[in-house]
């Protein structure tokens, strides 16, 4: 019954409760080391036939956000 009333995170010491990642942002953005924010560029889904070769291939690279929307990306993500 002691078990129950005091459970073993709290004896230890550890932080409770943990911060909930947003699931939405961790399918759409993954951090790098330098702390840079990593996403997949819009506009490769439908309606190719308009766009060019070259628009389309430079569409399949990664982009990076810039510092503003990095931060707010970042907040979404408490543990990357």
């Amino acid at each position: 019954m002691q078990g129950f009333l005091f459970p073993a995170a709290l004896k230890e010491g550890k932080k409770m409760p943990k911060m909930k990642t947003r699931k939405s942002a961790a399918k759409r953005f993954k951090v790098t080391g330098s702390g840079k924010v990593i996403i997949k560029k819009m506009g490769l889904r439908h309606i190719l036939t308009k766009k060019s070769s070259k628009r389309k291939m430079n569409l399949r690279h990664a982009g990076v956000l810039c510092d503003s929307e990095a931060k707010r990306a970042k907040t979404m993500l408490p543990y990357s």
